[in-house]
């Protein structure tokens, strides 16, 4: 396949930064004034060309023309203001980063398996504790998907995320589902769920697509390399960013093609799922290219491996600054959702990110040229 990608590679604090040679980034507070115009063969990056904002459609009209459509296209993509996730009663904007708690009611899960499983009352602890930090959304989970995890069956997974689901809706919270099944989607959305988070981008069920369709529920769509019982197996890259890119942008298309309304798609470049650590770094430093797809990002990098591995082997309860670190990287990528287990921590460190973000708006007024 022969293509252009448009990666952002020069991200700036304010657009008066750089006298008004910038672009928004995904309609949140992340600016761009730098671009490489990327013509590749697959994976097989065979010219890059760099221009400013303000050089980019004159560059694009200087492409080849059977790139140039494409190449619009992204530079369209990329300056995209998503409107607000409305899931039932709350309204969650997506022109800052948002905060999106992880409850996990597995027994197997990585990092909290088991302690939520089968304790109503921890869970509704656990879910309070997370929304009056400031968790925009809670993530409720009934099947680890951790390296190695056994599938779980579709009805012990409906038992353990339809009460976790009811605790959360009672308390107000807007709540996704982690699953990939679509009974279980379907459980969980007649219960009230809001969102369907599947970790095989509507790949591991047939019946998925048309369920999601028919609800109209927004859905997250992330990359693993597996197709079925094992997400992770076969990660088997060329080039990790651009055939995670490619993932994803077939992903989004298959779901508009099968009725998913193009605004209720989220794209999660799958950190940690059938990639090395090299590949979760390169993935991390290219985040800003990912918004050339159009749609608002995910980004789940909560006590993951790759910590562990860049810090002595820490344990998963140690890795709360290498997981701040990481989720520090999305915000300053655009990202408009993080995934997290740590969530009044993940919120201060977001709330002051955004002071700093506000500040710079203001710290220059408009330069001189």
């Amino acid at each position: 396949m022969t293509t252009v990608t448009i990666r952002p590679i020069g991200l700036t604090n304010s657009p008066q930064s750089e006298h008004g040679d910038a672009i928004r980034l995904g309609g949140g507070m992340v600016y761009a004034h730098r671009f490489a115009l990327i013509r590749r063969e697959g994976a097989q990056v065979v010219e890059c060309d760099l221009a400013s904002a303000k050089e980019v459609p004159a560059a694009i009209e200087a492409l080849p023309a059977e790139f140039q459509d494409e190449a619009n296209t992204q530079w369209q993509a990329l300056q995209t203001v998503h409107p607000p996730l409305q899931l039932g009663e709350c309204t969650i904007r997506l022109d800052q980063p948002q905060v999106m708690g992880i409850l996990n009611v597995t027994p197997d899960s990585f990092s909290d398996g088991g302690q939520f499983m089968d304790d109503p009352e921890a869970q509704r602890v656990q879910a309070g504790a997370m929304l009056e930090a400031g968790a925009a959304i809670i993530d409720i989970g009934g099947e680890s998907t951790r390296p190695g995890a056994k599938a779980v069956w579709e009805g012990d997974e409906v038992e353990r995320v339809k009460p976790a689901i009811e605790h959360c809706l009672s308390m107000g919270a807007a709540v996704s589902v982690d699953t990939r099944k679509g009974a279980v989607m379907e459980a969980a959305l007649a219960a009230g769920a809001h969102i369907i988070n599947d970790v095989s981008a509507l790949r591991y069920d047939p019946r998925a697509e048309q369920l999601v369709a028919k609800s109209g529920a927004p859905v997250i769509l992330m990359h693993a390399p597996g197709e079925k019982d094992d997400l992770h197996e076969g990660g088997d890259y060329a080039n990790i960013v651009f055939d995670v890119f490619d993932f994803l942008r077939e992903a989004r298309d298959r779901a508009i093609a099968a009725g998913i309304a193009r605004e209720k798609i989220i794209l999660d470049p799958g950190i940690g799922f059938g990639k090395s650590l090299a590949d979760n770094l390169a993935l991390l430093n290219a985040l800003p290219m990912f918004h050339a797809l159009g749609q608002p990002l995910l980004l789940g990098v909560s006590r993951k491996r790759m910590i562990g591995a860049l810090s002595n082997e820490a344990a998963e309860q140690n890795r709360l600054g290498g997981s701040i670190a990481l989720a520090t990287q999305g915000m300053n990528a655009g990202v408009q959702l993080l995934r997290v287990h740590d969530v009044a921590e993940t919120v201060q460190a977001r709330n002051v990110w955004r002071g700093l973000r506000d500040a710079a708006l203001t710290d220059f007024g408009e330069l001189p040229a």
